[in-house]
């Protein structure tokens, strides 16, 4: 998901779902969802559907949840 291209770890951001939000964090439990991140690489996942996917379940984005830094890193 994400950028087209491989990046290291260090510079992906993990999502999860958390009660049926998506959030940012790399210690949440179960599936994740990996991003690069650059903020259009997050949009083009929201619009394309691939967080509920990859997360194998539907989530609520908040409009607020994405930033250059999302918390839970």
């Amino acid at each position: 998901m994400g950028c087209g291209r491989t990046r290291p770890q260090s510079e992906l951001v993990r999502f999860a779902a958390e009660a049926g939000v998506l959030v940012a964090s790399r210690t949440a439990p179960g599936r994740g969802a990996w991003t690069c991140r650059d903020a259009a690489c997050f949009r083009r996942a929201v619009s394309r559907r691939a967080f509920p996917r990859a997360l194998r379940q539907d989530v609520r984005i908040e409009p607020t949840l994405y930033t250059e830094e999302p918390h839970g890193q």
